[in-house]
């Protein structure tokens, strides 16, 4: 699961909105809802970040390839209390329903937590799954290439910035 600092405001715009449509929560600053959804996400974005670049940087300090990096950021993930990619959206969605139980700027929510997860698992997903897809895309225009080595490392991240530039992320 990756998140997207610039798809952020977007996926909390319409998690709010969606909740507040369906009658979930009751809120009189949709607005300020919005806003406290933006730092949890921007919060989880950030300490993602920090795992990732502290397992390239033990990488690093100990030689090991770049195929190692899935192994030593669960390691970090578990030393830093940050969830293992797998248990990332089950953790997303944890500190979302925290904020919207103990944020200010709620009224009312009026939906059991297992209603609301099932509210925001798919908006979730719908925004983060986007990694996976452009991996696949990205794989299919250097398949010429064999994996693992450094030209193929080169080229997957030369196509993958263009990519990601081309769909604005």
């Amino acid at each position: 699961m990756r998140l997207y600092s610039g798809k952020i405001p977007l996926i909390a715009d319409e998690i709010v909105r969606t909740l507040v449509k369906e009658g979930y929560i009751e809120t009189e600053s949709v607005e300020e809802v919005v806003l406290d959804m933006v730092a949890v996400l921007k919060e989880f974005s950030r300490r993602d970040r920090q795992v990732l670049d502290e397992a390239k940087r033990r990488m690093e300090l100990e030689g090991l390839s770049y195929s190692m990096l899935g192994k030593i950021k669960q390691r970090v993930a578990k030393e830093m209390s940050f969830p293992v990619p797998e248990e990332a959206l089950p953790y997303l969605v944890d500190q979302l329903l925290n904020m919207l139980f103990h944020s200010n700027q709620v009224d009312e929510v009026f939906a059991d937590d297992a209603v609301i997860r099932k509210a925001l698992v798919p908006i979730l997903n719908a925004h983060t799954n986007v990694e996976s897809d452009l991996d696949r895309e990205v794989r299919s225009k250097i398949k010429n290439l064999s994996e693992g080595t450094a030209t193929f490392e080169i080229e997957y991240q030369r196509v993958m910035e263009q990519m990601k530039a081309k769909k604005g992320l």
